[in-house]
């Protein structure tokens, strides 16, 4: 199960495929530009006559050059793609009244980092690429219970291990490029994470609650534990200003925390076409910190969250909601290098009313979903970035601070409209207003300017084609307003637009695709940081990281029963 956070502060869970009694299997080969290529395979049915047992096994591998060339290194691969992931289910029916799900995932992340050229291009400088690599591994084990008369006792226990490595060379540049002048500095993080959580939870049964109630309870308690080292190190010499500097700088930390949580879940039909929920959900969190710059911490904070929330149907094909909630985010450590006072960060809580509707018209042919939310965030933590040292790249930093207060105004909305049987068109629309109402940061008073990565508007919209033979065609294009890269200085995107396409043929059995991706091979920037990186001055300068030009490739997909 993986969990991922939406810009407005919600979350949205993601599943892999359950095991079925049911045997199936399929193989994909994808080709493209950039070298790259991925192989994926998925199968998985009853191991038993009985089917008592049930697994599913999946395994993913791709690699790609990352769209960068170092002429330098004579290479085009430091911005390099190698990922494979491995993932296990195993589900068995224990007995009438008891179910057994075991699932592990192993994940190898060897990818380079080599993002940011010195005048914004695809092609780099440096001498000494970095990389952005992660060896995971996890499992967990879900035992479920409905040998009560009127409820179900459900334990998740889960255990995860993670070794992350980060590496870049600060300067961007080599020997070549900066001469006569002397500018080289690295810099090297490796993280091992650890985690062990248990949850508890009793739920009513069907057989146990009435047609018009459900109900549940749980407890869940969760241990980090995580260790750091990071160095930087690096050397300048001017000769032109007889001026010389250097850099050896080695920084470890050790935290750890412990959360407990109390929760629960309620539910009811107030009418026959209307359900009151809510839930409610009560955590504690002790930490403990120490680091090689002999700080010690040991705080400590509880907090609460909840949703009341309202369903009425208003037809048969039309229902609403409205919702009032209220989430949080623990507080934490700012790992390695930060600016001073700025080692912690509190926790933040997050208000949100959404009201919305879903519907169907024209004979079921066309949906619409559409809500809209305000949100208020305080102590709103946000992650910016600076450059401690000018003329150190080194010591340019991330890290969480907290803003007094942020709002957020906004409207989402999906349409898919099926035309006629050959023909669907959708479409996808987001505007955002988000705001701080009250921030100093580094690039001073941020009251009233937008939040960083918040464009004003997302779009997406689509238009398909498919025949009974299975022939198909689609055209995708996606849109966003300009934003601002960082709280720490006020530079901005460009807005953008990109196109998609496919073309193919799928069978019952048989997938082949051949797509392209930024059709028009679109400039544009997904991250951008300003400071000073070129000497003997060090200007200011705005330095962004280019997304991935066209690339086109082929998709062949086998399916097995």
């Amino acid at each position: 199960r993986q969990m991922c956070i939406r810009d407005r502060g919600g979350l949205i869970y993601l599943q892999s495929t359950e095991p079925s009694a049911e045997r199936d299997g399929r193989l994909q080969l994808t080709a493209g530009d950039d070298d790259a290529i991925s192989i994926g395979v998925a199968f998985g049915g009853a191991l038993d006559i009985d089917e008592r047992y049930t697994f599913r096994v999946s395994a993913h591998a791709h690699s790609g050059n990352g769209f960068r060339e170092n002429p330098y290194l004579n290479r085009d691969d430091t911005n390099g793609r190698d990922e494979t992931a491995l993932r296990t289910r195993l589900r068995i029916s224990a007995s009438d009244d008891l179910e057994i799900n075991l699932a592990a995932i192993l994940s190898d992340v060897d990818n380079g980092y080599d993002a940011f050229a010195l005048d914004n291009s695809y092609t780099m400088l440096s001498d000494k690429p970095g990389k952005d690599a992660q060896q995971s591994s996890g499992v967990s084990l879900r035992l479920d219970w409905s040998g009560l008369s009127n409820a179900t006792l459900t334990s998740i226990t889960a255990i995860a291990d993670s070794d992350i490595d980060f590496s870049f060379d600060a300067d961007w540049g080599n020997t070549n490029s900066w001469a006569p002048v002397t500018y080289d500095y690295i810099s090297v993080s490796e993280r091992d994470r650890r985690t062990i959580s248990q949850e508890l939870r009793v739920a009513s049964s069907e057989s146990g609650s009435d047609d018009t109630t459900s109900w549940l309870l749980g407890v869940y308690v969760q241990t980090l534990d995580e260790e750091l080292l990071t160095i930087n190190r690096g050397e300048y010499y001017d000769p032109f200003y007889d001026f010389a500097d250097s850099l050896d700088d080695v920084f470890d930390s050790d935290y750890s925390a412990t959360s407990s949580a109390l929760f629960g879940q309620f539910e009811h039909d107030i009418a026959p076409a209307t359900t009151l929920s809510l839930g409610l959900r009560a955590e504690h969190r002790n930490t403990d910190y120490a680091d090689s710059a002999s700080l010690e911490a040991s705080p400590s904070e509880t907090m609460w969250g909840g949703e009341l929330s309202i369903r009425h149907e208003i037809a048969d094909d039309v229902s609403a909601w409205l919702s009032l909630s209220r989430g949080y985010k623990a507080g934490g450590f700012n790992l390695g290098l930060v600016p001073e006072g700025q080692r912690s960060f509190g926790d933040e809580t997050l208000t949100t009313l959404e009201a919305g509707i879903r519907t169907l018209l024209l004979d079921d042919s066309l949906s619409l979903n559409a809500s809209v939310f305000s949100s208020r965030r305080d102590d709103q933590q946000v992650r910016t970035s600076l450059q401690l040292v000018p003329g150190d790249p080194a010591s340019f930093v991330f890290f969480t601070d907290n803003a007094a207060t942020g709002t957020t105004l906004g409207l989402e909305a999906d349409l898919r409209w099926m035309l006629s049987a050959a023909w669907e068109l959708y479409a996808n629309v987001g505007l955002l207003d988000a705001s701080f109402d009250d921030y100093q940061s580094p690039a001073g008073d941020l009251g009233g300017r937008a939040q960083a990565h918040a464009p004003r508007y997302t779009f997406a919209a689509g238009v398909q084609y498919r025949r009974d033979n299975g022939f198909f065609a689609r055209l995708d294009m996606t849109a966003r307003d300009d934003f601002y890269f960082d709280v720490s200085h006020n530079q901005k995107s460009e807005a953008y637009r990109l196109l998609n396409a496919r073309i193919g043929v799928e069978t019952e059995g048989c997938l082949l695709q051949l797509w392209a991706r930024n059709l028009f091979d679109k400039d544009y920037a997904v991250r951008g940081f300003y400071f000073g990186n070129e000497p003997p001055d060090f200007p200011n300068t705005l330095y962004t990281r280019a997304g991935d030009p066209r690339q086109l490739g082929v998709t062949i997909e086998k399916r097995f029963d």
